[in-house]
């Protein structure tokens, strides 16, 4: 990448040719130096260019973004100053690249960062869990991106999670773990579930949720996540057994450990794969896998030792 990136949100295009790294923070990982830059990898041509940055004062992180409609759905994300999170943003920005040009969808009622997304039938386009300026949420909210309206859907079943992962393949959203609150005032617990949901073909808001088997390996907090649409798969890599900030500072203040696996859920068959336990370059705080002609690859975050880095790296098959 022309930068290195980290909590940055990422997107695919084109059948995944033309790929999209969105915001983040660079590698000094402090308040000042998250970034409203847009990058834009054109797969065919094998460069880079710069896209028009996002619209607003400053940038996000923890924000979800989605390609559908030849368009890039760019979605919520938390803002932070010199003592943190200030503020977790409604925002859904819309860029169209082939004019660099970006324009106002309507808020999402919700406000939220860390959530898993996807889009069905590239038209509704799903925010599932994520924090809120109240805390992790339950709720799983959709995006018409043909009406310009957003509508509840039926929400996720256990705890409320933000920082888990997953994607949607086949009219079936998977997720996995993350983190819910803890007993005791501002703490965190890692959740150690996952579930799938079976969107409904007649109405885009009834989704029946089914606890799935665990994947392979511990529970995690931040793994990349996404879709491999082609083999109806939803590809998890990275994160880290124990909740940390985008610092990737974990809250007994040392440098989280980062998972060498790599796995994915095939949805037609219901059935996990492990495609390593010891992957190469893994990385916490990647914004998502995009499924790409090349296979599925990461954008940028954070490298072994916490290392924010511009690195493009492609998940072991098999």
């Amino acid at each position: 990448m022309p930068a290195a990136v980290s909590g940055n949100a990422v997107a695919e295009l084109k059948g995944g040719t033309e790929l999209f790294s969105f915001m983040g923070v660079g590698p000094r990982k402090t308040w000042d130096d998250v970034t409203t830059q847009v990058y834009v990898l054109h797969l065919a041509a094998g460069r880079w260019e710069e896209g028009r940055p996002v619209p607003g004062v400053v940038g996000r992180l923890g924000a979800a973004a989605i390609g559908a409609r030849n368009q890039v759905f760019l979605m919520g994300g938390y803002v932070v100053d010199k003592g943190g999170i200030t503020d977790i943003l409604s925002d859904l920005n819309v860029y169209v690249p082939a004019s660099k040009r970006w324009y106002a969808g309507k808020e999402i009622p919700t406000a939220v960062s860390s959530a898993v997304t996807g889009v069905n039938r590239d038209r509704y386009i799903y925010l599932v869990g994520g924090l809120s300026k109240n805390g992790p949420v339950n709720l799983v909210q959709v995006y018409d991106a043909e009406i310009d309206t957003w509508a509840q859907a039926t929400p996720i079943p256990g705890p409320p999670v933000f920082g888990h992962a997953g994607g949607l393949a086949d009219d079936a959203i998977v997720f996995c773990d993350g983190a819910t609150r803890g007993e005791t005032k501002g703490s965190l617990t890692a959740v150690e579930a996952c579930w799938q949901g079976k969107i409904d073909k007649k109405d885009a808001t009834k989704i029946e949720w089914n606890k799935i088997a665990s994947h392979p390996g511990n529970a995690r907090f931040g793994m990349a996540g996404g879709c491999g649409e082609k083999e109806r798969r939803i590809w998890f890599t990275g994160g880290s057994a124990t909740p940390f900030d985008f610092r990737g500072i974990a809250l007994g203040g040392q440098p989280a450990e980062m998972s060498g696996f790599t796995f994915s859920y095939d949805v037609h068959a219901g059935k996990w794969e492990t495609h390593s336990e010891d992957t190469f370059d893994g990385r916490l705080t990647a914004g998502g896998v995009l499924s790409t002609p090349l296979g599925e690859l990461v954008l940028g975050g954070m490298a072994k030792g916490a290392a924010v880095t511009a690195r493009v790296t492609a998940l072991p098959k098999r």
